[in-house]
Order: structure tokens, then sequence, then C-alpha cells
């Protein structure tokens, strides 16, 4: 169906992540076959047009696998050990795999697993939440050992070329401490705000807005998954907890005593941070300005704001929606460039939509 050097690819565990892999893949062309300890979520993401399930005689060019972190390295070793294909898996972790894998298998077989990493998912799972455009332009870290063999490389190079994301190599090592810091330190950090709210009084929970929401929305994700990602990377995460503990006293010190320099310098260094996140498609962060507009809680409502305002020929950024049930209309932030905000502002208050500043 494609020219693609990868051909036959088989997807090991259907669920989020895997079958948006297999959906990518049948986007661009590519035949897929799907395995899972679960023959409901195969029979569910082949329904889906993910591909069909793994057949006895189906030889693979490439085995994707995408289990759970405690059952990665026996589904490395199994792939490897079952032919001759290139093997990746897609796990948030990098180092413990590769150290349980290499105690497991010879050098020849050894050689044609490359590990991987897609920076994209969802608090949901399962293959109802799966998407083709789930990795469109994100970043996927690629990860090669010493003996990785190039068409390994080459092969799971090509696979994050067809899903749309953009592929950057890194050592196993240094990916587990990467990852440690842009994902798994905030994570715990939503766990730990979120945990402040359970057994809140209403009147206190009545008062959420989005910042809220902004902030606790990762903390929704499946609690025996993240035991097990943390477990893998306990010590990229300790050591990163250990300086945000300290950082954390500071914090409650300048605050109980006033200490406003203290304070400030705290307060500021998270703003550096913001800043230093890559801005759209990794480029440079871009000078943005946030729009408020109010939209009714009616069917269609917000289709017809997004067509407004790609008429107006200004392109959103970013969406964030504030909606209180109590109210009859939602809030909704437009992130757009500054220097086109006063002409969208303009232009759709003309359109009779009711705009805040």
């Amino acid at each position: 169906m494609t020219d693609s050097p990868l051909g036959l690819v088989e997807i090991v565990g259907t669920g989020l992540v895997g079958t948006s892999i297999a959906l990518a893949c049948r986007r661009a062309g590519i035949d897929v076959v799907l395995s899972d300890l679960s023959a409901e979520h195969v029979r569910t993401a082949s329904g889906l047009g993910a591909g069909r399930p793994k057949q006895a005689d189906d030889r693979p060019v490439l085995v994707v696998v995408a289990v759970p972190p405690d059952h990665l390295a026996d589904a490395i070793v199994a792939a490897l050990q079952d032919g001759d294909a290139f093997v990746t898996d897609v796990g948030s972790i990098k180092s413990r795999p590769l150290r349980d894998v290499t105690e497991r298998v010879d050098a020849a077989q050894l050689g044609r697993y490359v590990g991987s990493h897609p920076m994209a998912g969802s608090e949901r799972s399962g293959p109802l939440a799966a998407s083709a455009a789930l990795f469109d332009g994100r970043p996927w870290a690629i990860t090669p050992h010493a003996t990785s063999a190039p068409g390994a490389i080459a092969a799971v190079g090509e696979l994050v070329a067809l899903c749309g994301a953009v592929a950057t190599t890194l050592s196993p090592d240094e990916h587990d401490l990467a990852v440690a810091r842009t994902s798994h330190l905030p994570h715990l950090a939503a766990v730990l705000v979120a945990g402040r709210l359970a057994g809140a009084p209403a009147e206190h929970l009545a008062l959420s807005g989005q910042g809220v929401r902004d902030v606790t929305r990762i903390a929704a994700s499946d609690p025996a998954l993240w035991q097990q990602i943390l477990g893998a990377n306990a010590g990229a995460v300790t050591d990163l907890l250990g300086e945000l503990r300290d950082q954390l006293d500071d914090l409650i010190a300048a605050v109980r005593d006033d200490e406003r320099e203290v304070l400030h310098r705290i307060l500021s260094a998270g703003v550096t941070g913001t800043r230093a996140i890559p801005g759209k498609h990794g480029g440079p962060v871009r000078p943005m300005r946030s729009i408020f507009v109010s939209v009714p809680d009616n069917p269609g409502e917000l289709a017809r704001l997004f067509g407004d305002a790609g008429e107006i020929g200004v392109n959103i950024e970013d969406v964030h929606i504030d909606h209180d049930p109590g109210r009859p209309v939602g809030l909704t932030e437009l992130v757009v460039e500054e220097s086109r905000a006063e002409h969208l502002l303009s232009a759709l208050e003309s359109r009779g939509w009711s705009t805040h500043r």
C-alpha cells in the first residue's frame, strides 16, 4: 500500500498510545497487525480501522511495544526472540527496560532494539480514546543504545515521521532525566494540588475557576499506571522532588514572614521557567495575548466563534474554556499573537460577540 521501508508493522498493546500509533500508520498507508492480552481491546481497535489481529504467519518489519511499564521488558524480549523484526517501545522510561532486556537477549537481538517515547497522551485511556492525529507536531524521543543497529534506528525514525511527530535523539539516561523534569514532576505537583480539593467544603469548591482546572487536569490520570512510571524512574524523580522540597521551604518562609524580595525572586523564576518552554513547532516563544469572549451555552456557538476567527484571518494558538454550570454562558479564552489581538477583538465585537480585555 506504500513505498515506506517499514512494511508490516505490529502494535503490541492496543490502549490509547498503541491504537493511536496504529491509526497513524494506517493513515499513512502502512499495513498494521495488532496484538494484546485483551481480545476486547484488539476487537475495538480493529473496529476503529487501526489494523487487523495478528496471525501466526505474519512477519512484521517493525514491532512497536505499547504496554504498561511493568511489562515492557517481557514484551520487548518476546518480540526480539519471536523473529527478526526491529523492535521499539513507547514507554515513558528508557533506562530500566534497556537494562532488563540487555540481561536476557544476545547481542544480535539487542542490536535490533531501539527505545522511543512520544510526548503525547491524555488523561483518558483505552483504544476508544485513540486518534491518528495524537502525535501530529509533538516531540518523539528516540533513545538508541551503544549497540543499536543503524537499520533499527532508521526504522524508528521512519515511524516517527509517518506519525507526524518531531524526532529528537537522547541517550536513555538523559531521556529519563528530561521526562522527570517536564512530565513526572509536573504530574506530581498537580496531584498534590488536586489532593487539597478532596473533601473540601462545597462553598470552597464553588469558587473553582479555570486556574485550578488547568493546574489539576493531569492529576486525573490512572494512578496504577503512574505508580509504575514513578517506580521505574525513581532516581531522577526523587532528586527533583528534593529540589522542589527545598524551594517549597523557602516559599513557606517567604509567605509567612512577608519577605517580599525572596517572594519576588521565587515568583520571577516561575515566569522565567514558563518562557523557557519552546513555542509552537519547537520554535522560539512569540509574544502572545489572551482575549476573552462570552459564548452562549447553545449548540454550535463555539463553532461559530472559531468560524468567525477564521474568517477574520487570525490564527488561534490556544484556547481555554471556563464554563461555570451556574451561568448561561461560558468564558472562552483565545490565545493569539499579540500583534493580532486588537484586530481580533474589534472584528469580533463588530460581529456581535461580547469580549473582555
